[in-house]
């Protein structure tokens, strides 16, 4: 049975959680492997004033959260317990979502590839001298890397991929990016969801920019136009379409019969005399052509000037 003190602190943390449930409507669910406590005191000082970092077991989350909803009637947190998994915590927040997540993502840390640690991103050691002396070859050959001795000193010939996202790193693969001090990881808190409102969705959601939904719903209208004309089924889509195709079929029942309206005859004037419209056309078209032409012969002449009178003589 515990004793008086921790359940002391877990009344506590019961009280704190349920504090902030009543109090926010924002929330992010963090990854914390491998974040130092140098590291959580530095996000928490730069998000103080709007959020609230809480951390704990997932089992006494998960129980504070169920009892909650038991006795509040709430709901809209419940949906939070399934996603309370491995080593995760809780970013409660009054601000901008985007903001709050980019200052969070600012704090990375390198770290050493550790023997075992399953790595989150490939690495390559890119080809030229190590600085190694010749009798430590044995780490590359066992990597298969291919080397050759400079002046004494190891040099990769050609860059090299040692570690594959998703996989773990080997004893070898360790100690060669430790005696090349390469830190090839960086490690922070990792936004998983977000948490608004009693909605539930991926942090990659508030990546997304207002460009790329201004394509995505460009896009969703072109194809109901599409859609529409085909079909034959007018919507506020399709209708400039079906406006202007409409407006194509006046004209060309206007120019095939003596049916005539006044934005149609300017299309049968010029059906009829070509010629003129294209020499007024030309004669638009002349004037800026022509200050083109005058200024460049001036810039010309003005060149040949300077070159004349250039204040002293070869001969003097």
């Amino acid at each position: 049975m515990p004793s008086a003190a921790k359940l002391v602190a877990k009344e506590e943390y019961d009280r704190k959680l349920c504090h902030l449930m009543d109090t926010h409507t924002k929330c992010f669910l963090v990854h914390a492997d491998n974040v130092g406590s140098k590291q959580f005191m530095q996000i928490r000082a730069a998000i103080r004033d709007n959020s609230t970092v809480l951390m704990g077991k997932n089992t006494m989350v998960r129980r504070c959260i169920r009892s909650y909803v038991e006795r509040t009637g709430n709901e809209q947190w419940g949906g939070l317990v399934e996603h309370i998994e491995g080593n995760v915590g809780l970013i409660f927040t009054h601000g901008e979502l985007t903001e709050v997540k980019d200052t969070i993502s600012e704090f990375k840390v390198g770290a050493p590839a550790k023997v075992g640690t399953v790595a989150p991103s490939s690495v390559t050691i890119p080809a030229g001298n190590t600085g190694m002396d010749p009798s430590q070859t044995s780490f590359f050959q066992v990597l298969n890397i291919p080397t050759k001795i400079t002046k004494g000193t190891i040099e990769i010939t050609s860059d090299i991929q040692v570690v594959t996202e998703g996989e773990k790193v080997g004893a070898s693969e360790a100690t060669l990016l430790s005696k090349l001090g390469i830190k090839p990881f960086s490690y922070g808190l990792v936004v998983q969801k977000v948490y608004e409102d009693g909605d539930i969705y991926d942090a990659s959601v508030l990546d997304i920019t207002d460009d790329q939904l201004s394509d995505v719903i460009g896009a969703g209208v072109q194809r109901i136009a599409a859609l529409c004309k085909q079909t034959g089924v007018p919507s506020l889509a399709s209708a400039p379409h079906s406006i202007i195709d409409g407006y194509k079929n006046l004209l060309a029942i206007a120019v095939s019969t003596e049916y005539s309206f006044p934005l149609a005859d300017k299309v049968k004037d010029v059906l009829a005399n070509p010629e003129a419209f294209a020499a007024a056309a030309a004669a638009a078209a002349a004037p800026a052509g022509g200050d083109a032409a005058a200024a460049a012969p001036a810039a010309a002449e003005e060149e040949e000037e300077e070159d004349e009178d250039m204040g002293f003589s070869l001969f003097d």
